[in-house]
């Protein structure tokens, strides 16, 4: 996937700013495709180029004019084109499984510090996630949420997917300093 896809996903919707784009990446989007503001920028300057999105100024009393931008005809086909394709599996790059795979050779409080950290952001994230989920659903349950509830479901579903991530990671990180523990104790037990 490319990040043209990402922006252009974001602006399904509605007509959106290059700031409110960014602020739809920190929001949704970040759970899948990491874009720093000025990647963003750029992308929607290509993208405009291309005619895969149009932009309009808006003026502003007080305040400099904004662009808005809109995907045009040619930015759904660009969307449907990619969606017909055979998606790449992702890989999982990542310091706290390098860390985990050395285990052995290193020492075992300093690395349940870092599993500690990571298990306080996902479950932090999680509950983000968790929250965001409940206000897209506004009064429904989930079950009727998917079913009735929007008349786009993708953004609830690519939320759930980072939700449930999170909580993947959180469990993760709990087990392997059961593990970490566990072995710390049977070594100095054999002492």
């Amino acid at each position: 996937m490319a990040l043209r896809h990402a922006v252009l996903a974001a602006l399904l919707d509605e007509e959106l700013s290059g700031y409110q784009v960014t602020k739809a990446f920190a929001a949704g989007v970040a759970n899948f495709w990491h874009a720093l503001p000025q990647q963003v920028y750029a992308e929607l300057a290509k993208l405009e180029k291309e005619g895969l999105v149009a932009g309009r100024e808006v003026v502003q009393e007080g305040r400099p004019n904004k662009r808005l931008f809109r995907v045009t005809g040619e930015g759904l086909g660009e969307l449907e084109s990619f969606a017909s394709a055979a998606a790449k599996p992702a890989f999982l790059r990542e310091d706290l499984l390098v860390q985990v795979q050395a285990a052995d050779h290193l020492d075992a409080d300093v690395l349940i510090e870092r599993l500690t950290e990571r298990y306080a952001f996902a479950e932090a994230k999680a509950a983000l996630f968790e929250e965001q989920l409940r206000r897209m659903r506004g009064g429904l349950d989930e079950a009727e949420f998917l079913l009735r509830g929007a008349s786009r479901v993708g953004p609830y579903l690519t939320c759930r997917r980072g939700r449930d991530f999170e909580r993947a990671n959180r469990d993760w990180c709990r087990d392997v300093m059961e593990v970490l523990r566990a072995r710390r104790v049977q070594v100095r037990e054999g002492d």
